[in-house]
């Protein structure tokens, strides 16, 4: 990183994210923050044309089961625990005016 994180960048990122920060925090952010972009600015130098590209760092597996067809619910299971119905549908509050 060629140019330092200023107090007024900090300040306008405060302001942006409308924080108030005393003029400790101020200075603390300006030295951290500084500190954060300049390991970023490091990582930036690495040759990264060898690697692919990656999803997530961790080789994950799949925990859902298949998606296999099986019996749903009979019209009577399915409305078994419904508040209110007609035998065939459920029944719910009209929610549009004059219906």
């Amino acid at each position: 990183m060629t140019e330092r994180l200023t107090r007024d960048d900090v300040l306008k990122v405060a302001r942006l994210a409308r924080l108030k920060l005393s003029e400790a925090e101020v200075e603390a952010f300006t030295e951290q923050l500084g500190q954060v972009l300049e390991y970023i600015s490091l990582l930036g130098q690495l040759d990264t044309d060898e690697i692919e590209p990656l999803a997530h760092a961790a080789d994950l597996v799949d925990v859902f089961r298949e998606d296999e067809p099986r019996e749903s619910l009979s019209r009577e299971q399915a409305l078994a625990n419904a508040p209110s119905s007609d035998g065939a549908y459920f029944m719910v509050p009209p929610i549009l005016p004059g219906t």
